[in-house]
């Protein structure tokens, strides 16, 4: 069971490339057509200096480019089975673009027991920057893991 001493817990920093081809088959996968996504002319009449991501695709950058894609489960001994994605929040600082590389340095920042012990809950915040060291984003995920039963 994890407990305090996971809190400030950091992980191997993830560096991940905004390429159009792979933001293209993220939104078409979600169906989304907004043309400031996909359309550098739109992007750039609405103020971005290249197509913008959308909000939810940094979740999905930091995955695809982690060596170790749920390190934080191994380094804390969590059975994937036991997961369950809580909640997910993004605070963009700046804009996120095609053509940007951006660095995401994930820690632990709470664990709560819930349910007497049923359920623990664990909050990895996640710093994002670009090329510049502009700080571009924040991430947070809540993960629950359902605890096992004492026999």
């Amino acid at each position: 069971m994890v407990d305090q001493t996971a809190v400030g817990r950091t992980f191997t920093p993830v560096t991940a490339r905004v390429e159009p081809g792979r933001l293209r088959f993220f939104l078409d996968t979600l169906g989304e057509s907004n043309p400031i996504y996909g359309d550098e002319t739109a992007a750039q009449a609405a103020g971005f200096a290249a197509a913008p991501v959308p909000p939810t695709y940094l979740f999905c950058l930091e995955m695809m480019d982690a060596t170790v894609p749920f390190e934080f489960l191994t380094a804390l001994d969590i059975d994937l089975a036991r997961v369950l994605h809580g909640e997910q929040r993004f605070d963009y600082r700046a804009p996120v673009v095609v053509g940007d590389t951006l660095t995401f340095r994930p820690r632990v920042t709470s664990v709560t027991d819930k349910k007497g012990g049923a359920m623990t809950l664990i909050v990895v915040e996640t710093e994002v920057t670009n090329q510049d060291g502009v700080h571009v984003a924040d991430l947070s995920r809540t993960v629950v893991v359902r605890n096992a039963r004492p026999s």
